[in-house]
C-alpha cells in the first residue's frame, strides 16, 4: 500500500514539475500568471513532502503543514481574481490578503500547538483541515456562479480541479476527525488525484491569456454561498457535540451520536428553509457586502432636480407625484394629521378618500407612528405576522387600489402618510425600497414643513409690515400731537405776541401736511417712498432746534459750511426733531444741549451732544437700535432711533453712539456730501 502511494505522489510531483515549466516558457509577466506559477509550484512541494514523509517515515504533520500552504496559495489566487493590483507589493497591501493570512497564520499555529500541548493528537489539524476544504469550496463557488459566460469558459477546468481535491480532502479530514485518525486508503490516493486535475489546470491556464479575470459578484451567490458557511459551522458544532458525546456515552455512544446527528440534521434543515431566518441573513449580507441597488447620489440629485423645477405644482402635489414616481404608482395622495382622530387630505392624484378609509387610516397611522415602518398590503395578505399590532382591511384596500402606505415624519415627530395606489399590482418591496422611500419621505417631508412654515412666515411678514406701518404712523402721529400740545402750552404766555401767532399757524400747517401724509399712507395701506432733492441742511435744523427751544432745557447750535446735499428734507426734518427731543428728555432743565453742523471735503458731520443721564455700553449694543423696545413704557413707541439710523444708512452715512451713564451722550452723524445727482454748494451760486 505504501508503494502504491509512493507512486501516486512520486508521479504527481513530476507532471506539476512539467506544468510549472510550460508556465514559466509562456513566459507571462502578469502578477495572476506569476500567482498561478507559484502555486504549481507549492503543490508541487506539498506533493513531494507527502512521497518522502512514505519514503523517510518523518511526521506526517510535515505532510499536512505543508498542504495547508497549499491551500492558503489557491485560496489567494480565487481572491486575485477579483482584484485589479499589477504587482505583488500592491497585492499584499490589500487589506482583504492581509486578514486572510492572519487568520490562516493564527489557525495553523493554534492548531499545531494544541497539537503538541494538549493530549488531543491530531483533532485539532484535522478540524482546521475540515474548514480551510470548505473556505476554498466557498471561494470557488462564488468564483464561478458571478463569472460571465465568456469567463465561466476560461475558468471551469480551474474550478472543477481545485473542488475535486478540496471535496475530497474534505471527506478525507472528516472521516478522520470522527474516528481520530487517518485513512491512509484515502491519503495514498491524493497523489494520483492531484495528477488527474493537472491537465484541467493546463487548460484553465492556457485560456487566461493575461489574468484578466474580473468577476461581478452576487448577492444571491453570496447568500447561498454564506448558507454553505453557516451550514458547514452548524455541522462541525454538530460533529464536536456527537464527539463528546461519544466519549461520555460507553456502549450507548454510537447509537446516541447517531440520534443527534439526525436531530441536527433536521434543526439544521428547519433553519435553512425558515423564511425569516433567510430574509434577516439576506438582508445582513446585502447591507454589509455589497454595492447598493441604487445609486443614492443620482437618487439625491434626482429628488433635488425635481423640487427645484416643480413650477406651478404645489408642494403636497409636488411631493405626491415624487413619492409616486418611485414606485410607478398612477395614484397619490398624501393625508396630514391633524388630531389623533382626525386627518385630512392636503392632495390626491386619482384617489378618493372615503370615510371607511379615513376610519382605516386612523388605525394605519397609530401603527406607522409607533413602528415607523411603510405597510405594503400585498405582503401584509400574504404575510399577516410580519405587521403585528395591525389589523388591515386588505378588501377595503384592494377595492380603493391602494398598495403602500408611507409614514411621513418631521424629525421625531409624525406629519402623516402617503397614500400609493395603482390598477396594476405594484412591485413587492425589499429592505432598500424601504429604506428609499422612506428617506426620500422624510426629506419631503422636511420640504412640507419648510413651505408650511413659509406661507405661515409670509402670512406672519404681511401683519408685521402692517404692525409696522401703524406704528410709524402711530409715532407720526404722536409728533404731530406733541406740536399742538406744545402750541396749547404756550398760549397763556404768549397769545398777544404776534411772532408767537406765526409759530402757531406755521406748526399747525406743518401738522396739517403731516396728518394729510398719515391719511394717505392709511389709505394706500403702505408708507409712502421718499424724494429725494436738494437740501441746505443748516435751514431744517435750525428750524427744529428753533421748535425745540420752546422747552427745557435751551439748544445750542453751530455750522460750519453751507453743508447742501441730496436728501429727503421731510424724513431728515423728522428724525433730527427725534433725536434732540431725545436728547432734551435725557437732560436736566439746567443741562446743555449742543447741536453743531460741520462740512467737510466729501463728508457733513451732525453732532448731538448733552451731558443728560447718558446710557450704558450693554444699553447701546443690544437694545438702543432694535424696533418697539422702548425705555419710555407705554408713552414710547420704540421706533425713534431705529428710524433715524435706517434713514441715515440709506443715505449712506453713519450713525455712532458714544455716552457714559450720568455724564452724558454724543450722536454723531456723517452723511457723504454728494449722493447721485447731488448738487454742491457752489452751484448754488
Amino acid at each position: 500500500m505504501d508503494f502504491i502511494g509512493l507512486l501516486g505522489f512520486s508521479l504527481a510531483v513530476v507532471v506539476y514539475v512539467l506544468l510549472a515549466l510550460l508556465i514559466i516558457a509562456a513566459r507571462n509577466p502578469s502578477l495572476i500568471a506569476q500567482a498561478v506559477l507559484f502555486c504549481t509550484l507549492v503543490t508541487l512541494s506539498s506533493n513531494l513532502v507527502a512521497a518522502l514523509q512514505i519514503k523517510l517515515g518523518y511526521s506526517l504533520q510535515w505532510a499536512m503543514l505543508a498542504d495547508g500552504f497549499k491551500i492558503a496559495c489557491w485560496s489567494l489566487l480565487i481572491i486575485l481574481f477579483n482584484t485589479e493590483h499589477r504587482d505583488f507589493k500592491a497585492l499584499m497591501s490589500n487589506y482583504t490578503v492581509r486578514q486572510y493570512l492572519g487568520v490562516w497564520l493564527l489557525l495553523m499555529l493554534g492548531c499545531w500547538l494544541a497539537s503538541y500541548w494538549l493530549d488531543y493528537a491530531y483533532k485539532y489539524i484535522f478540524l482546521l483541515f475540515i474548514v480551510l476544504n470548505l473556505w476554498i469550496l466557498v471561494l470557488l463557488e462564488q468564483l464561478y456562479r458571478n463569472a460571465s459566460r465568456q469567463v465561466r469558459w476560461a475558468i471551469w477546468p480551474l474550478v472543477v480541479a481545485l473542488a475535486s481535491v478540496a471535496i475530497f480532502d474534505f471527506v478525507l479530514y472528516a472521516q478522520a476527525a470522527m474516528v481520530n485518525g487517518i485513512d491512509f486508503n484515502f491519503w495514498f490516493s491524493r497523489g494520483f488525484l492531484a495528477l488527474f486535475v493537472a491537465p484541467l489546470l493546463l487548460i484553465s491556464i492556457r485560456r487566461i491569456n493575461n489574468g484578466e479575470v474580473r468577476i461581478f459578484v452576487s448577492r444571491h451567490v453570496v447568500f447561498y454561498s454564506s448558507m454553505l458557511m453557516i451550514a458547514g459551522a452548524y455541522l462541525l458544532l454538530m460533529s464536536f457535540t456527537g464527539y463528546v458525546i461519544n466519549y461520555l456515552g460507553g456502549q450507548w455512544g454510537d447509537l446516541v451520536s447517531i440520534g443527534f446527528l439526525m436531530l441536527s440534521g433536521i434543526v439544521l434543515v428547519a433553519l435553512l428553509i425558515t423564511e425569516s431566518l433567510r430574509r434577516r441573513v439576506k438582508v445582513f449580507i446585502a447591507k454589509n457586502f455589497f454595492a447598493n441597488k441604487y445609486e443614492y447620489r443620482d437618487e439625491w440629485l434626482n429628488l433635488i432636480e425635481k423640487i427645484e423645477t416643480a413650477s406651478g405644482e404645489s408642494h403636497y402635489q409636488m411631493a405626491t407625484h415624487i413619492m409616486m414616481s418611485k414606485v410607478d404608482a398612477s395614484r397619490g395622495a398624501i393625508i396630514k394629521k391633524f388630531t389623533n382622530q382626525q386627518y385630512q387630505i392636503q392632495y390626491s392624484d386619482g384617489l378618493e378618500i372615503n370615510e371607511e378609509i379615513e376610519k382605516q387610516l386612523l388605525e394605519v397611522g397609530l401603527f406607522c407612528h409607533q413602528k415607523g415602518w411603510i405597510v405594503d398590503v400585498n405582503e401584509y395578505e400574504n404575510s399577516p405576522l410580519l405587521y403585528p399590532e395591525l389589523t388591515l382591511d386588505v378588501a377595503l384596500c384592494r377595492s380603493n387600489k391602494i398598495q403602500i402606505i408611507v409614514p411621513i415624519f418631521i424629525g421625531k415627530a409624525f406629519y402623516g402618510l402617503f397614500l400609493l395606489a395603482d390598477e396594476n399590482e405594484l412591485k413587492g418591496l425589499n429592505w432598500e425600497d424601504r429604506d428609499l422611500l422612506f428617506a426620500i419621505s422624510k426629506q419631503l417631508g422636511n420640504f412640507i414643513s419648510l413651505y408650511e412654515a413659509t406661507d405661515k412666515l409670509s402670512e406672519s411678514k404681511q401683519f408685521d409690515a402692517f404692525n409696522r406701518m401703524s406704528a410709524f404712523l402711530v409715532h407720526d402721529l404722536k409728533n404731530v400731537q406733541a406740536q399742538l400740545a406744545l402750541i396749547t402750552s404756550n398760549a397763556e404766555k404768549h397769545r398777544n405776541n404776534p411772532e408767537f401767532i406765526d409759530d402757531v399757524f406755521e406748526t399747525v400747517e406743518s401738522a396739517t401736511q403731516r396728518l394729510e401724509k398719515v391719511l394717505s399712507q392709511l389709505r394706500k395701506k403702505q408708507i409712502e417712498q421718499s424724494s429725494h432733492s436738494q437740501t441746505a441742511l443748516a435751514i431744517i435744523v435750525k428750524k427744529v432746534v428753533s421748535q425745540c427751544n420752546q422747552s427745557l432745557p435751551r439748544i445750542e447750535f453751530e455750522q460750519q459750511g453751507s453743508c447742501v446735499t441730496y436728501i429727503d428734507s421731510e424724513s431728515f426734518q423728522s428724525v433730527m426733531h427725534h433725536l434732540i427731543q431725545n436728547a432734551q428728555e435725557a437732560t436736566t432743565k439746567d443741562g446743555w444741549i449742543k447741536v453743531s453742523l460741520i462740512e467737510k471735503k466729501r463728508t457733513i458731520r451732525i453732532i448731538i451732544a448733552d451731558n443728560g443721564c447718558g446710557m450704558s455700553e450693554e444699553f447701546i449694543k443690544s437694545r438702543l437700535f432694535r424696533p418697539f423696545d422702548s425705555t419710555k413704557g407705554n408713552a414710547g413707541m420704540g421706533i425713534g432711533v431705529f428710524e433715524a439710523k435706517q434713514f441715515f444708512e440709506n443715505m449712506a452715512g453713519i450713525i455712532k453712539v458714544a455716552s457714559t451713564p450720568k455724564q452724558g451722550t454724543v450722536f454723531t452723524i456723517d452723511l457723504p456730501l454728494k449722493l447721485a445727482g447731488a448738487i454742491s454748494g457752489q452751484d448754488l451760486l
